[in-house]
């Protein structure tokens, strides 16, 4: 057997001390840097084997080098799906033999278009159609009059959305129409992929190494195994094998007469390798509340223990409604297929285009089992589990800093959503498993990484951070972070939530940090406490002055919380102050903004 055609074995597991190692050397290294060291320690072992590996280009690459040779994967992420996808064709592309590169939208030099040869993006669209926040500056470049003329360049696009917003995977449908504008030719046609996100884009991934290995002509390598971007951290937990976490702490931290419930979690990360950084989320895989599943069973007249075949799997029922599918969130596919399947011809009319407005509502109101109970079907066990989305896992902004409460614990702030619409109770999946987790309970949990929202790098730069309700969960990190390290720079803290007496979050805690000159300043609002409501936007514009001085002096400025209202109304608040102390026409002002998010100097972790 010939070096190129010999399979590459897998080795022995290191010793527990030599992983150790591994794992301090290469933590918080990007996917690029992780690739290089790949290529780097395969070549080390091709030339003890004398076997013929493929090469990865480096990070440092400069723009002209092996351009034509390569293909270049970038993403535009908010919660780390379209990342996901990215770095698995990354994988599969190496594992292939071709020289790749990987980076996100915001840390790619858009002078480098010119130069490039075969480009995949993946990126995602949020809320009205809007590219994520790292993406904001690739998407303005390409579609403005700077953009060069990309005749040398094959590209394909992949969008992840959700079908039940209007603008369902807008700006990959854009940018995709835009390359074509350039010159560029598709070497993949336009994929989409709504929330079940997992299939479509592995099938447009495979179509679009399949034209890479051709355009690029890479070698048949059929023995070759992907090599994960974790390898090097082989003994963590990730979304897809989640660790089984103890609780330690669970307690109400609002008022026992708040309207809403809040708690604060800590859990133990004890033997399960798991890292994080202030800034990132904490996954949790939820379970459905039994009380809606057996609702589920008995509206629809089912055995929750009658075995269920699908995709391959086989369970009971039960095991599927509650483990396994989406109860607690209605989508537009789900409300497609139950019109089809009921043949009601009012819901089947809220489905068209000229409805946007009245499907939003009914979107944000309603939960599947208010659709069952008003627009009644006979699904049977089978179409049931064909019908419903696959369960998610929930994203949650973690509390804690590892240098404050030690690396083997994390803590939540979690929202408990639980609320009674037409007429009945409705729970929130992840809020309501988490809620009731006691002693007993494991809560399999993983770490999103979230480069987009880290602490600045010198700790003498000013933060300003603006978190209302559950949206200060990072900011408690933040602080906790700068104490442990001794940061000079000053912190700035904007809270609101709806009453001070009953839902000041972690009170105690931001009054000691003041005391103790942790916390700097904080600003309060309190919307149900005066005559007239007022917001966190509100106090923006009144220190308005202040705020925008401390910007131009090089502070970093942090949004957390609600995207569709809190997040626009606080941006747009932002926009008024440089207008109105730095002098700047609205249109100037928003340019400035985005200068400050592509610098990273304005982050936002909405939702």
């Amino acid at each position: 057997m010939s070096a190129a055609t010999r399979p590459i074995l897998p080795t022995p597991g290191l010793a527990a001390e030599r992983l150790t190692l591994l794992h301090r050397l290469t933590e918080g290294l990007p996917p690029a840097d992780l690739y290089w060291i790949s290529a780097w320690s395969a070549a080390l072992a091709a030339q003890a084997t004398r076997v013929a590996l493929p090469t990865i280009a480096p990070a440092a690459e400069a723009p002209n080098a092996a351009a034509t040779e390569r293909l270049t994967v970038l993403y535009g992420s908010q919660t780390g799906n379209s990342r996901r996808v990215a770095e698995r064709l990354a994988e599969r592309a190496t594992a292939a033999g071709l020289s790749v590169r990987i980076l996100r939208t915001g840390a790619y030099a858009v002078r480098e278009l010119a130069q490039e040869r075969h480009l995949a993006l993946v990126i995602s669209s949020q809320g009205d159609g809007d590219p994520p926040d790292d993406a904001l500056g690739f998407v303005e470049f390409l579609s403005g009059k700077r953009a060069p003329k990309l005749p040398q360049l094959k590209f394909a696009v992949l969008g992840l959305g959700d079908s039940s917003y209007p603008q369902y995977c807008a700006v990959s449908r854009r940018l995709d129409t835009r390359f074509a504008e350039l010159g560029a030719q598709r070497f993949a046609e336009l994929g989409e992929a709504d929330v079940d996100f997992e299939a479509p884009s592995a099938s447009w991934s495979e179509g679009v190494l399949a034209k890479a290995r051709e355009a690029l002509g890479a070698p048949a390598m059929a023995n070759v195994r992907p090599v994960a971007l974790h390898a090097v951290n082989s003994a963590l937990h990730d979304r897809e094998n989640p660790f089984a976490a103890e609780v330690l702490e669970n307690q109400r931290i609002v008022s026992r007469d708040s309207a809403r419930e809040v708690r604060h979690l800590e859990l133990s990360l004890q033997g399960s390798g798991l890292r994080y950084e202030p800034g990132d989320a904490l996954g949790v895989w939820p379970r459905n509340p039994p009380v809606l599943v057996d609702e589920w069973l008995r509206q629809l007249h089912l055995d929750g223990e009658q075995e269920v075949a699908h995709d391959g799997r086989r369970l009971p029922l039960r095991r599927w409604l509650s483990h396994e599918r989406e109860l607690t969130r209605l989508s537009r596919p789900l409300l497609a297929a139950h019109a089809a399947a009921s043949n009601d011809k009012e819901l089947a009319r809220v489905l068209e285009p000229e409805q946007r407005e009245a499907l939003a509502r009914l979107l944000d109101t309603d939960q599947p089992i208010d659709l069952l109970r008003r627009h009644p079907v006979g699904w049977n066990a089978e179409q049931l589990v064909a019908a419903l989305r696959p369960l998610t896992p929930r994203l949650y902004s973690i509390a804690s800093s590892p240098k404050a409460v030690g690396e083997d614990e994390v803590h939540l702030t979690v929202g408990v959503v639980d609320y009674h619409a037409h007429g009945s109770a409705h729970l929130g999946a992840a809020s309501a498993f988490l809620a009731a987790a006691g002693d007993e309970t494991r809560v399999p949990v993983f770490v999103e990484a979230n480069e987009r929202f880290r602490l600045p790098a010198d700790p003498s730069r000013d933060i300003i951070m603006i978190g209302p309700g559950t949206g200060v969960a990072p900011f408690r990190a933040f602080v906790q972070e700068r104490q442990a390290v001794g940061a000079a720079g000053r912190n700035w803290l904007f809270f609101g939530n709806r009453h001070f007496a009953q839902d000041f979050l972690y009170q105690t805690e931001w009054q000691q940090a003041l005391q103790d000159g942790v916390l700097h300043r904080l600003d309060l609002a309190f919307s149900r406490d005066g005559v007239s409501k007022v917001y966190v936007q509100d106090r923006i514009r009144e220190h308005g002055r202040e705020l925008y001085a401390r910007l131009r002096e090089g502070a970093y400025l942090y949004v957390c919380g609600d995207a569709t209202h809190m997040a626009k109304d606080v941006h747009e608040a932002l926009v008024e102050l440089a207008v109105a102390h730095g002098g700047l026409s609205a249109e100037d002002a928003r340019a400035w903004l985005t200068e400050l998010l592509q610098e990273g100097r304005y982050a936002r972790d909405v939702y």
